[in-house]
């Protein structure tokens, strides 16, 4: 299957239209930030929470297989690539992988561990991975799985030359969850307020 470059060219500007780009790089103060959390929890949501859901959110189809129901995750479809990436045959495997990161997503422990694929050679693999990564980029472009984090201002100009003259604002290295700013002891006592 071909691209045509007037399908390509109409993409890229799609891609860059102003409004879908302000719409990805929000930016606002830690007051926005927590009317936002109080308006939609979700946003505040863990890396297995929010695989989870994207997973989830393209659907499902359940089937009978020998007496034993099986769930289909749409999701491995790769619906994103044109089925280019498609996952067949491995439904009772991606269920498990799916119910893994529903535990993780649970805080049943889990999501403490790291998640090793493995198998034979040819045994899709990577090919999940990739289909995570690419499904992650999509999905964070989305409403509902809009990404934030924070930055670091220096407005009285105090770390001047630390990062470089000039640079007042300096972004969290790790992405790191807005929530994350509150002292420990404040939490219980935040969460208790927007509940």
């Amino acid at each position: 299957m071909t691209t045509s470059k007037v399908d390509l060219k109409s993409l890229v500007s799609e891609w860059y239209n102003q409004s879908s780009t302000a719409k990805l790089h929000w930016s606002g103060t830690f007051e926005q930030y927590m009317d936002l959390v109080k308006s939609n929890p979700k946003v505040t949501r863990n890396a297995f929470q929010r695989m989870y859901d994207m997973i989830v959110e393209k659907g499902t189809e359940t089937y009978t297989d020998f007496k034993k129901e099986v769930i289909r995750y749409k999701f491995f479809d790769d619906n994103v690539s044109g089925g280019k990436d498609a996952v067949f045959g491995l439904d009772v495997t991606l269920m498990k992988f799916v119910n893994v990161l529903k535990a993780a997503a649970l805080g049943y422990g889990t999501e403490k561990r790291v998640i090793l694929l493995h198998g034979p050679v040819g045994s899709a693999k990577s090919t999940v991975c990739r289909l995570l990564k690419k499904g992650l980029e999509v999905y964070s472009k989305t409403e509902q799985g809009a990404l934030y984090t924070f930055d670091w201002i220096d407005e009285k100009g105090e770390l001047d030359g630390l990062l470089g003259k000039g640079v007042k604002s300096y972004s969290s290295p790790m992405n790191e969850e807005p929530l994350l700013l509150i002292p420990e002891e404040m939490r219980q006592k935040i969460c208790d307020s927007i509940n």
